[in-house]
């Protein structure tokens, strides 16, 4: 704790420090008394985090926030206090990355989608939320061993699919391979344990190695009278991991374990260093790559070239001024730990160009789920570098079409569009674009706008919103009708009326939580596809049910549309439904009973063992049982299969007889395997005289099989 103190001590003064012990008593204060899954005081989770952002530089902003992430989450204080306190710059920062608490969710899933979506809405705002939870996520994932083995893997795999990407896209390899490496060693804990021993095995071989090279290099720039650095840099192993997998490599096949760096001054020096090596080693083809006239959409630039070296074995070398090393290292980052080099907030909006197309896709993303599903297809993507006709080089993500192309360049240009060539031949809007492709898209003023059928092939998550964005606004009377017969078909389906649910205090949840001013804005949603008819009809029925149940009215009798029974059924809550018996079970007075709603039928009556209850939508099933005088008699169907002897109709008659019941019918066949096949209805006054019946038969030799059919 007190280390802590002495390292903000050391790099901020004044106020700054006066606000930051403040913020450490309160979150103490805060905190006292819980302890982690390890035994730990809480509060070194906070303390932690707060030292990897001073490891990035950041503001004392950041820090404080840092301390306090976790006490609107897991304290009695409040957004309120926190930021009379403190004030609203660190309120807001510690509320983006405060996971939510107030929403009731129908799943794990949705909470964890509305979690991230929240998260982002709070980056959009300011990075430095994402700096914040990557620290969190950093410190957890160093401490994961004194959790359970089921919530270390969950976690790994959370953060192998949304941080170490997400860490990777802001330029942050300083938390991307530590956080890869720690998932390795969750997920394949053998695998780990091995590339640990074997590279501790080869290390002093490699070294010597490196070595050589870095002082051939080093002699190089002397030569060349060139200001630089060079060293050696042992890939993560994650990264190794991987290219085992891939490429179906074993351990001894992988020789660039070590990269050598050669760090510059300027770009020219750069390509003249790459120069001089190509003509100390041979290059291997196809192995060269310019990160410098073509960045990464995370800004990182590099050239990359992996030759042969005198001991026969390919070495890779990177080639990037110190500029270029500050944002590789240390991402968005650096725009804070490097502030002489810093030219202002334009200079650190080029550097988000990825996350503005984020932001974008987050306020017309039709839920929570279709953006993190989004969020995770941008992260994992792969890139394609397309040259416009001035010759600039766009980089889209991989599956990218002409369409996605037009989007990037504006959202006029993919109105407009009307066709495309590729490499000046005329292509279908559906190809593919690979890298090095020359693309120029046809507009025509008269053109009508976007088709829908484009949101089936568009690959990118900001070609897909601008589409649907011009549906929303340019034909928003068209949808708001569209939307509303939408909502009254599908309520009248599941037999509701729409004027059942549209109960204003439950509409202002739901509009709140998506974001919706006005109902014509959700009947529009709905009309234009942000929103599927479900996604607010399933919640107005919830709300509906969870109303009616509350109520505790008393239950009603709805009258069973069934020859075989004279028996009601309550239907829970409701006496105006079309109720029938399901033939696939047939259930009668006895019988655990369960409602399904169907299409245009009203409430089909199963047994709740019946197969087809198995896999039924959650939200069709409505609580049901009998009523009325449940010693009424009733007639049950019954099937007997059995071998053919003399005397087996009459063995089982008889048995009927002794338990004193009445046949109903009866009839009885031989089929083709020479298998007797009796099918009876049987009058019964209760379920218990079916399972007597039941075991009577089935203590008959020559019976096989005995089960109640589900027809006379």
């Amino acid at each position: 704790m007190e280390r802590l103190k002495e390292r903000y001590k050391k790099i901020f003064a004044g106020n700054q420090v006066e606000l930051l012990d403040k913020v450490f008593d309160y979150a103490a204060l805060m905190h006292n008394g819980q302890t982690r899954d390890s035994g730990e005081p809480y509060i070194t989770h906070p303390i932690a985090v707060a030292n990897i952002l001073l490891d990035l530089g950041l503001d004392h902003q950041t820090v404080a926030a840092a301390l306090l992430h976790d006490c609107i989450e897991d304290t009695p204080a409040t957004d309120g206090e926190i930021r009379s306190k403190f004030g609203n710059e660190i309120c807001e920062l510690v509320l983006g990355v405060t996971k939510l608490d107030k929403i009731t969710f129908k799943s794990k899933e949705e909470e964890q989608a509305e979690n991230f979506r929240r998260m982002f809405f709070a980056m959009a705002k300011d990075i430095r939320v994402i700096l914040i939870k990557l620290a969190d996520r950093l410190h957890n994932m160093r401490t994961i061993s004194s959790i359970s083995e089921e919530r270390q893997i969950a976690m790994a795999k959370e953060t192998l699919e949304i941080y170490a990407p997400l860490a990777s896209r802001l330029g942050l390899s300083y938390f991307k391979c530590e956080l890869e490496d720690l998932c390795l060693k969750v997920l394949h804990p053998v695998v780990y344990e091995s590339l640990v021993n074997e590279i501790s095995l080869k290390r002093a071989e490699r070294k010597e190695l490196v070595n050589h090279i870095c002082e051939r290099l080093t002699n190089l720039l002397n030569e060349l009278k060139i200001n630089g650095e060079v060293s050696g840099r042992p890939k993560h192993f994650y990264s190794i991991y991987k290219k085992m997998i891939n490429h179906s490599r074993t351990f001894e096949q992988i020789y660039d374990l070590t990269a050598v760096r050669v760090i510059v001054e300027n770009v020219r020096d750069c390509y003249e260093v790459l120069g001089m090596i190509h003509t100390i080693w041979k290059p291997i083809p196809g192995r060269f790559k310019d990160y410098i006239a073509v960045p990464k959409p995370n800004n990182y630039q590099s050239l990359h070239t992996t030759v042969m070296t005198s001991y026969g074995m390919p070495f890779e070398i990177q080639i990037r001024t110190f500029e270029m090393h500050k944002i590789a290292e240390y991402g968005i980052a650096a725009h804070w730990k490097y502030k002489e080099n810093r030219s202002g907030a334009n200079d650190l909006d080029e550097k988000l160009e990825w996350l503005r197309g984020v932001m974008d896709v987050q306020g017309d993303a039709a839920s929570p789920q279709e953006f993190y599903e989004s969020l995770k297809l941008d992260l994992y993507s792969g890139q394609v570098f397309i040259f416009t006709p001035k010759g600039d080089v766009v980089v889209l993500p991989e599956g990218s079409t002409p369409v996605d192309f037009a989007y990037s360049v504006h959202s006029a240009v993919g109105n407009k569009c009307i066709g495309a060539k590729i490499n000046s031949k005329i292509v279908p809007l559906e190809t593919k674009l690979t890298t090095g492709d020359y693309v120029e898209i046809i507009t025509s003023n008269t053109a009508k706008g976007p088709s829908r059928d484009w949101l089936r092939f568009a690959k990118t998550t900001q070609a897909k919103t601008k589409i649907r964005a011009f549906f929303k606004k340019e034909q928003k009377d068209d949808n708001i009708k569209r939307g509303k017969e939408m909502l009254e078909e599908e309520a009248k389906r599941r037999g509701y009326t729409l004027s059942q649910l549209l109960v204003p205090k439950w509409l202002d949840i739901i509009m709140q939580r998506y974001s919706i001013s006005s109902m014509d804005d959700m009947y529009a949603a709905i009309g234009y596809g942000g929103f599927t008819v479900n996604q607010i009809l399933l919640k107005l029925i919830d709300f509906y049910r969870k109303e009616a149940e509350s109520a505790k009215q008393p239950e009603k009798t709805a009258s069973v549309i069934d020859d075989n029974s004279s028996h009601g059924i309550v239907i829970k809550g409701h006496s105006d439904l079309l109720v029938r018996i399901a033939r696939c079970c047939t259930p009668v007075p006895g019988d655990e009973i369960i409602g399904y709603i169907s299409r245009g039928r009203g409430v089909a009556v199963h047994r709740k063992s019946c197969p087809n209850m198995r896999n039924a939508e959650p939200y069709r099933l409505i609580e049901a049982h009998w009523a009325g005088n449940q010693h009424a008699p009733f007639v049950v169907a019954m099937q007997v299969e059995a071998k053919n002897s003399s005397g087996l109709l009459a063995q089982i008659t008889t048995l009927i007889s002794e338990l004193k019941l009445a046949i109903h019918s009866l009839n009885a066949r031989v089929d083709k395997n020479q298998t007797a096949i009796v099918n009876f209805g049987v009058r019964v006054t209760k379920i218990e005289q079916i399972d007597a019946l039941i075991k009577k038969i089935e203590s008959i030799p020559q019976v096989v099989k005995v089960f109640r059919s589900t027809s006379l």
